[in-house]
């Protein structure tokens, strides 16, 4: 179908992480060759819906139902979004084309058991539907891991588009509740792959000893010293030794992950133990740009992780050929990004197009990302 189809150039992408910070969402005009953000509008989760969505990502009692009613209240956290940016920019739901819904993981294994595995995504895109009155296209991962690919990263050709440049290699640098990093080429070959852990470690240990919802900065990081024992120790986990295609979530970088890496560690100070999990997290990326984007010029951060100065500061430490710099310094602030790769990929299965490459999960041939429902 051609963009001249569709009813409009509007979309909204909203994006919900392992982060469980909330929800991003942004209404995007894809009316240009570059695409414009006309709103950006976050909401947090509710304590209790947060909790919930945390909790099951684990096994538990009564998941079917739990999971069902957790899905639900997503779905109304997601409305309550696009009402806002309608609102803000006065623009009314029949002027939207489309949703992008990626929905909140609770459980991630591609390839796993069967050989075909899963990806497992709280939704109720037919609820979103009927609430905002606007089409939803949703569903994303699983059905590139239903052609062989790892559900994840699906941001790298978005990446390609509004970040690359003919003349030399770029890495974007996506710093969630995990790590995802897409190598653009010079020659337009685009890989991408999960790094891993990014700021669910961080988010963790920060809330169960200060209090805070995470390191604002990365200023109690800054006051502890790296437990260098610990570091290497947490650096020989088998996933980051691993080539791509891969990805990874919760299901392997969790509090018990961290418990077990602290075994031995009862007296040491917790913003020691936060230095170490920023160095963590950023050894982690930069060892990844230095095996497979070695000539890259620079790193663009998005993400939360690049709201973090110590983090960014220990990225360009590790770095010191490569500039790193936030994505809002190439014209898209860090927390817009994923919102609007989702409103991208909305646009991509609207329009019956590829919302990515086989080469960056894995999968096998040319794939729309996404279902479509109906408001």
């Amino acid at each position: 179908m051609p963009a001249s189809a569709v009813k409009s150039q509007l979309f909204i992408g909203l994006m919900s992480g392992t982060s469980l910070d909330g929800v991003d969402g942004v209404l995007a005009d894809f009316s240009s060759p570059q695409p414009r953000v006309l709103a950006h509008r976050t909401l947090p989760f509710a304590p209790a819906l947060k909790q919930e969505l945390l909790a099951l990502n684990a096994p538990s009692d009564n998941e079917l139902h739990r999971a069902a009613m957790a899905a639900n209240g997503l779905a109304r956290v997601y409305n309550q979004t696009v009402h806002t940016l309608l609102a803000d920019t006065q623009t009314a739901a029949s002027d939207v084309c489309a949703i992008g819904a990626h929905g909140q993981t609770v459980r991630h294994q591609p390839g796993a058991f069967d050989g075909t595995g899963y990806t497992l995504q709280l939704n109720n895109p037919a609820l979103l539907a009927e609430l905002t009155g606007i089409d939803v296209v949703a569903d994303f991962r699983s059905r590139d891991v239903a052609a062989g690919g790892q559900g994840a990263p699906l941001v790298p050709v978005f990446h390609q588009g509004i970040f690359g440049q003919a003349s030399c290699t770029v890495g974007v640098l996506n710093i969630g509740g995990i790590a995802n990093l897409s190598v653009l080429h010079a020659n337009g070959d685009v890989s991408g792959f999960d790094c891993g852990a990014g700021n669910a470690l961080l988010d963790h240990w920060c809330q169960a000893h200060t209090g805070y919802e995470f390191d604002s900065n990365g200023a109690w990081g800054a006051s502890g010293t790296v437990l260098e024992p610990l570091l290497q120790a947490m650096l020989a986990e088998p996933y980051l030794h691993q080539a791509p295609p891969k990805s990874t979530g919760r299901d392997l970088f969790h509090p018990t992950w961290l418990a077990q890496q602290l075994s031995g560690y009862a007296d040491a100070h917790a913003a020691d133990v936060q230095a170490t999990l920023t160095e963590f997290t950023a050894c982690a990326c930069v060892n990844d740009v230095l095996r497979y984007a070695a000539d890259a010029s620079e790193l663009i951060v998005c993400g939360g992780g690049a709201l973090n100065g110590l983090l960014m500061q220990r990225l360009q430490a590790g770095l010191r050929k490569v500039r790193v710099l936030t994505s809002a310094e190439r014209g898209m602030p860090p927390l817009q990004v994923e919102a609007a790769a989702f409103a991208w990929l909305a646009r991509q299965t609207v329009l019956g197009l590829p919302g990515n490459l086989p080469k960056v999960t894995g999968a096998q041939g040319a794939r729309i990302l996404g279902g479509i429902f109906k408001a």
